[in-house]
């Protein structure tokens, strides 16, 4: 082949042949090369691990797998390589070598992933690997690494590579460009088909296909840019982002689901072969984690996630930088482990206040964690002009939500308690008092 149109998948994208339907309405081209791979037994494991995991406490039908997202961000793959094939200084770059390359990365992104992973990473545990590093295992060996060396004509390592965030030559910061970036194949979809299952308008009010249409390679020809006509459609990408993040991602009892099931995991972690668990799918992690947790207090926060009744914990208090700017600093951004013991000295002092015990997990403080999102800026090509501008410095909306870290009014620092004592906590008149004298204590 000689274009990247000849790619037997991009090709396939108007020959209307091997299609598979997804929500909402979408037809992915399937070939017979790529059905090996989701055929795969560590590709399908993703079909019984759930996008957004605990989400479906508090938005019910946002159970959608990973399975189903792996097979969008596939299908926006080959949608940006059809536009960018038009663009001469990527067609130039990219061979079709490398863009199979990167149409498998995009399928197999999401490959590491455990359930519930995104709330079990960003406790930062030390025995705890990245799910990047986690794919390792699965890409290495196996029916899934023969199948890239010989339906493909891919060694397992190049996509490792693509995968692991260090491209080491021009060709391969295009592409990670193209899977991790401002503007990448992944944020595309999940923004649009987390929007669709939750049942909420935010993540799709942006136009996607304007977006698409737009995409060049920036000035220095190693990364994805927009030209102007893409401008509104990503200033719209940035707000939805940013909406999401408040509505769904960071909703206060999503935000008491996760803490609940950090604190357990925290827990019962030392008695948990990770190495196993994480190779397992959902129901069968959920039950680890009980035969693990025993009659401990571990189990009374796995039972109000996943028991027979639902029973969350409730919001005692919130803080936001605008709100109580000095308390928010001193809690935001910690160690997950200062978290924990900032919350038992908390429990502490409540239970002395109150006169009656507080036990230590039934006070949980949630912050942001330490790692920020990445700030949105990306290059604007104008041709008519023929120069380029960054976004931020042309658009009003992405100079306050990027530039500005929108970490800090879309993710508060929150205190969870047991419905047994939330409402105790909430009547103390000290109450941000003790907080701050717990950080103190803390340290």
């Amino acid at each position: 082949m000689d274009t990247l149109r000849e790619i037997p998948e991009v090709a396939a994208l108007r020959s209307g042949h091997g299609l598979v339907r997804i929500p909402p309405e979408l037809d992915v081209p399937l070939t017979d090369r790529v059905k090996q791979l989701i055929d795969s037994p560590e590709f399908r494991r993703l079909g019984q691990i759930s996008q957004l995991g605990l989400v479906a406490l508090v938005y019910p039908a946002a159970n959608h797998t990973r399975f189903e997202h792996s097979l969008g961000v596939y299908r926006m793959a080959l949608l940006f390589l059809d536009r960018l094939a038009d663009d001469p200084r990527f067609a130039a770059a990219i061979t079709p070598h490398h863009a199979e390359r990167f149409l498998i990365a995009a399928l197999l992104h999401d490959l590491g992933h455990w359930p519930f992973c995104h709330p079990i990473e960003d406790v930062s545990l030390p025995q705890v690997p990245s799910h990047e590093l986690f794919a390792n295992s699965f890409l290495l060996e196996g029916d899934l690494s023969d199948t890239l060396r010989d339906e493909w004509d891919i060694q397992p390592r190049e996509v490792v590579e693509l995968l692991s965030g260090k491209p080491k030559d021009r060709p391969s910061r295009i592409l990670q460009s193209l899977l991790s970036g401002p503007i990448d194949v992944d944020k595309l979809d999940y923004l649009m088909r987390d929007s669709l299952h939750a049942g909420v308008p935010y993540g799709r009010n942006f136009d996607q296909t304007r977006l698409i249409q737009s995409l060049c390679l920036n000035e220095s020809g190693d990364g994805l840019a927009i030209t102007d006509k893409g401008k509104t459609a990503a200033e719209m990408m940035v707000f939805a982002r940013y909406v999401m993040f408040s509505e769904v991602y960071w909703h206060h009892a999503v935000r008491s689901a996760t803490a609940m099931l950090q604190r357990a995991f925290v827990m019962l972690h030392p008695m948990l072969d990770t190495d196993t668990v994480f190779r397992l799918t959902e129901r069968p992690l959920i039950d680890a984690l009980f035969a693990a947790a025993d009659d401990g207090p571990a189990r009374e926060l796995l039972d109000g996630l996943f028991g027979p009744v639902r029973r969350l914990y409730k919001r005692v208090t919130q803080y936001s930088l605008f709100q109580e700017p000095q308390l928010y600093q001193r809690l935001a951004r910690k160690p997950y482990p200062w978290l924990v013991r900032c919350a038992e000295n908390f429990a502490g002092l409540a239970s002395t206040a109150m006169s009656r015990i507080v036990a230590p997990h039934e006070v949980l403080f949630d912050a942001p964690p330490v790692k920020l999102e990445v700030e949105f800026q990306i290059d604007v090509h104008f041709p008519k002009e023929h120069c380029y501008r960054r976004l931020g410095d042309i658009s009003p909306v992405v100079k306050t939500l990027a530039r500005e870290q929108f970490d800090d009014y879309v993710k508060r620092v929150r205190v969870f308690a047991h419905p047994r004592v939330a409402e105790d906590l909430q009547s103390l008149p000290r109450l941000p008092e003790l907080i701050a004298e717990a950080a103190e204590l803390t340290g």
